[in-house]
C-alpha cells in the first residue's frame, strides 16, 4: 500500500513560539523551516510514500518544500491546524479518491525513511491508525486507509482524542524518529540525540543549548 501523506505546517513567523527558551526570533522560523525541510525529505525516501502533500500559506516554506517534491497547497481555510489537515485531505482525494492518506507532523527532523515505513504499514491493517508522541499525550501520525476518512483530532491532548473517536493506537517497535517531534528545547535536544537530518542540523549548531 502506497501512502500520500498529508504534512500542515503553519507560517513560518508563527511557528515554535515554544523553542523561546532555547531560539531567539530570528532562528525560530529557521528550525521550524529547516525540521520540516528534513522530514519531507525522508517522507519521500521512504518506500511506503507515494507523494506528500504540505498544507501552507507560507511562500518562503512552499518554495522549499516543493523543490524537494513535496506538493504544495494552499491553507485556504486558514482555520488551523485540523481544518488544515481536512482541507489538505479532500485536495489529494479530489485527484485520488482511493488512496490511504496519513497526516504527519511537519517538526520530525529526525525521521527515518525505514521506521516511517514500519508505522505505515502497520497501520495498512486498520481503518484509522494513529501514533502517539514519545511523551504519550500527542499524536505525531494518523493514517486512514481507503475509503475511511481521516477526521483528524490533533492539539493537546490528541492521543485520548483519537482513541475516542476509534482509531487504532499502533505500537510498532522501534519508532523513536517518528514520535520524536520537536516543540521545546528539551524535544529539540532529544531529537539531536536521535540524530537529525542535515538542514536542522545546521541551523541547530548556531544554537547554544544548555544542559539542564
Amino acid at each position: 500500500m502506497l501512502w500520500t501523506l498529508v504534512i500542515p505546517l503553519k507560517p513560518l513567523a508563527r511557528a515554535k513560539s515554544r523553542l523561546s527558551d532555547t531560539a531567539h526570533g530570528s532562528i525560530r522560523p529557521r528550525l521550524a523551516l529547516a525540521f520540516a525541510q528534513d522530514t519531507v525529505a525522508a517522507a519521500l525516501e521512504c518506500p511506503a510514500v507515494a507523494d506528500v502533500a504540505v498544507v501552507t500559506d507560507d511562500a518562503v516554506a512552499g518554495r522549499e518544500l516543493a523543490a524537494l517534491g513535496a506538493r504544495i497547497v494552499p491553507d485556504t481555510p486558514g482555520a488551523g491546524l485540523n481544518a488544515a489537515l481536512a482541507h489538505g485531505t479532500a485536495a489529494v482525494r479530489a485527484v485520488r479518491p482511493a488512496c490511504p492518506v496519513a497526516a504527519m507532523n511537519a517538526d520530525l527532523p529526525a525521521l527515518r525513511p525505514a521506521e516511517l515505513g514500519r508505522v505505515l504499514n502497520a497501520a495498512a491493517a486498520f481503518p484509522r491508525a494513529f501514533l502517539a508522541d514519545m511523551a504519550q499525550v500527542g499524536t505525531t501520525l494518523l493514517a486512514a486507509t481507503p475509503g475511511h476518512a481521516l477526521r483528524p483530532a490533533f492539539g493537546g491532548d490528541s492521543r485520548a482524542r483519537h482513541r475516542t473517536s476509534g482509531a487504532i493506537e499502533l505500537h510498532p517497535a522501534a519508532v523513536p524518529s517518528v514520535r520524536q517531534d520537536v516543540d521545546t528545547g528539551a524535544d529539540l535536544r532529544a531529537a539531536l540525540s536521535l540524530g537529525v537530518g542535515p538542514r536542522t542540523a545546521a541551523v541547530a549548531a548556531r544554537l547554544l543549548i544548555s544542559e539542564r
